[in-house]
């Protein structure tokens, strides 16, 4: 049985899911919940690039500051998705994107779909975020191959988004 990772929280140790993928393995498939509360998998994604944003709530400081990010970003990449994806529900992601005018980016939830973030993972096992994801950027090609992961070794912390988008090129 794969050992469980280790992040950390404000500086603590947490636990998190083991089978975080590695760059060249292809990701595997998923089913997560739209805003509209309809499906969306990865073959939706079909021959475009994506960039997997995975955050614990889009409701704190760093997450939203990176899910702006993003969104800056994304309109300057060419056959590229951007998927934000949390264990928000779909009604406050769509407030949240509605208010912050965000409009190149697909905001995903795991709410129906827990398997996401252990089949990925990222499950934050120990500690006060536990059920929520940790925060992790997966890069992957037209094919689903990944080209770049970062996992971020402390949660409070935001990605490398300039390494995520020079993955691309």
């Amino acid at each position: 049985m794969a050992t469980t990772q280790q992040v950390r929280f404000k500086g603590d140790p947490v636990e998190i899911s083991p089978g975080f993928p590695d760059v060249g393995q292809q990701a595997a498939d998923f089913t997560l919940t739209g805003q509209d509360l309809g499906e969306q998998s990865l073959a939706d994604y079909g021959g475009q690039r994506k960039i997997l944003s995975i955050v614990a709530s889009i409701d704190t400081g760093v997450c939203a500051t990176s899910v702006r990010r993003f969104n800056e970003r994304a309109g300057q990449l060419e056959n590229t998705a951007v998927l934000i994806i949390s264990a928000d529900l779909p009604f406050a992601a769509a407030r949240f994107k509605d208010a912050e005018e965000l409009d190149q980016i697909q905001l995903l939830s795991t709410f129906r779909h827990p398997e996401f973030a252990r089949n990925y993972g990222v499950s934050i096992l120990s500690g006060p975020m536990a059920g929520l994801c940790a925060r992790a950027v997966l890069v992957l090609d037209e094919d689903n191959q990944v080209l770049y992961t970062q996992l971020v070794d402390e949660i409070t912390h935001e990605p490398d988004y300039e390494a995520a988008i020079n993955a691309l090129e």
